[in-house]
């Protein structure tokens, strides 16, 4: 029976490996299985394909990796005939660009879209999944594969009297399709992470009146962002092979490293020169090629964020709303740094209103606006710029169910444990892509995404031809993975700071590290270990 019967009757369909989610993951993986030689079908919620580049399309989304060091690697034809315009592109460009690589490798045919997952089940006597849809549909497959994302299960505060809203509400990651004119509204923006950034510069060029209620102010720096001509796209298609290899010799998957030295193995005139010259440089590297200790030594640390402070005082007119701005109660880094194009400037507008919820927490929302401890803001729109369940919040929500019907949300209920950060003890012939305590979710994550799929898909091709039915992480490994990820961490800054990294922006969520903090060379030495070794750590059937 066809995918397209499957859909009219609801009767079940045999796979090969059945795919959650159609973002950059999931086209890889149908590319790459496909050319395997295995049957896929790929589910995903949308309308249309592209994961985050989907749905977020809030004003002013984009990069913030360099776009020519995001796009996939795997085909060089691509890599040719693709142009980026900008250093870093704007969301509808990348929306474009996997739109252009899902037709090219004629992808669609294998994903059913505005299907959501609903969950999925083991069954131990035959080793194959069932999944099943929100509509009521089922297939089955061999392998079950994952690819949500790291921020795609929206996460919106239970405000009071949330409902209550008589006017327009909206969520930064369920953006509608249609633009809205904000130059005659007044809004309310409740969020100040790196989504918020993007969005609160965009649209304080042309609103009404916009306030902004700030829970934590954030380490921004510029992203420096200019367009690509011609002549320079051209040098950039010629340096692909550099390009890429730096990213893979690279802490973070970028085309730049950390700098070997201390921070304090050159003198306090010639560290200030760097960091004026990092600053002025586009992209992460003020963050990721730094001094190797500014994310393990407070000290280190401390040099670069009163730097940060500096800049973010010296960008802002009024001292009292450069105060609120700046931050002070927690190491630079430790939360994802926002890359801006004028963030600190918008808050120098007449029309603009920063809000600090330490000062004044909202206390409920109303049918009219917003209401703090301090007063009532009038507002016709609400913007939740709160972000995301992160990491695990996709998987969860999604009832898979292993072994004995082992909840996947109630084994991760303290935290995720996982092997690789690809698979999990209980769960066999399951695989997550860029999923917790893997590297993928803590990088340049297009360039951690193909290590993720190539060693997957990798994997299921050996076990085919080697007739092995069953993979299943061993809970000893599991347990080692575990351990070597909190030693990793722990030796960090990172744990000193609430963030989603951590898993402190949803109540009542284990506060615990949910990526891995090894760097992407590391680990994908670890992951290639495993494979060679006949993939050691795994019970094979």
């Amino acid at each position: 029976m066809t995918a397209s019967a499957t859909a009219a009757t609801g009767a079940a369909t045999d796979y090969d490996v059945i795919i959650v989610g159609a973002g950059m993951s999931g086209l890889y993986l149908i590319h790459r299985l496909r050319e395997l030689g295995f049957t896929v079908r790929c589910y995903e919620a949308g309308d249309g394909v592209g994961g985050t580049w989907y749905w977020n399309r809030y004003p002013g989304c984009r990069f913030d990796s360099e776009s020519w060091a995001y796009g996939y690697s795997w085909s060089q034809e691509l890599l040719e005939e693709w142009n980026w315009s900008e250093h870093f592109a704007a969301q509808p460009e990348t929306e474009r660009y996997l739109n252009h690589v899902a037709d090219k490798f004629d992808l669609r045919r294998d994903i059913q879209l505005s299907t959501r997952v609903a969950g999925a089940r083991y069954d131990a006597a035959t080793n194959t999944w069932t999944v099943e849809t929100a509509h009521g549909e089922q297939a089955t497959a061999r392998y079950f594969v994952t690819a949500v994302g790291v921020l795609s299960a929206p996460y919106t505060p239970d405000i009071p009297g949330r409902d209550d809203f008589q006017g327009l509400a909206l969520h930064t990651a369920e953006w509608p399709k249609e633009p809205i004119d904000f130059s005659a509204r007044r809004i309310a923006v409740i969020g100040s992470g790196a989504t918020a950034v993007q969005l609160i510069t965009e649209v304080g060029k042309n609103v009404g009146h916009m306030t902004v209620f700030q829970r934590t102010p954030n380490y921004c720096l510029p992203l420096g962002n200019s367009p690509i001509g011609d002549e320079e796209m051209a040098r950039i298609k010629q340096d692909y092979p550099e390009i890429f290899r730096k990213c893979r010799e690279s802490f973070g998957a970028f085309p730049y490293n950390f700098d070997p030295r201390s921070a304090f193995d050159v003198s306090d005139e010639e560290r200030r020169r760097i960091y004026e010259e990092m600053y002025a440089e586009p992209g992460f590297r003020i963050w990721l090629g730094n001094f190797f200790d500014i994310l393990t030594d407070r000290r280190a640390n401390d040099t670069m964020a009163e730097f940060v402070r500096e800049k973010i005082r010296g960008r802002v007119d009024d001292p009292e709303t450069a105060r609120k701005l700046t931050p002070t109660d927690y190491p630079f880094g430790t939360k994802r740094v926002p890359l801006e194009s004028g963030y600190f400037e918008t808050f120098n507008r007449a029309n603009v209103e920063l809000v600090d919820l330490n000062e004044e927490p909202i206390e409920r929302i109303t049918a009219n606006g917003v209401k703090t401890s301090s007063r009532e803001y009038a507002v016709d729109t609400i913007v939740y710029a709160t972000g995301f369940d992160a990491v695990t919040g996709a998987l969860v929500r999604m009832d898979i169910r292993g072994e004995d019907g082992q909840a996947l949300a109630d084994k991760w209920a303290d935290g995720p444990r996982t092997y690789l950060g690809l698979t999990t003890a209980g769960f066999p012939n399951m695989f997550i892509v860029v999923g917790p305590q893997n590297a993928a979710s803590f990088c340049n994550v297009p360039r951690c995404i193909e290590q993720n799929v190539e060693w997957v898909t990798d994997c299921i091709a050996w076990l085919r031809d080697r007739g092995v039915a069953r993979i299943a992480a061993r809970p000893e490994s599991e347990q080692a993975w575990v351990e070597h990820c909190e030693a990793l961490i722990n030796a960090t800054l990172l744990p000193e700071t609430d963030s989603w990294f951590m898993g402190a922006n949803i109540p009542g969520k284990k506060r615990v590290f949910l990526n891995y903090a090894g760097g992407a060379m590391e680990y994908r030495q670890q992951c290639d270990d495993a494979a060679q070794a006949g993939y050691a750590g795994f019970a094979l059937t």
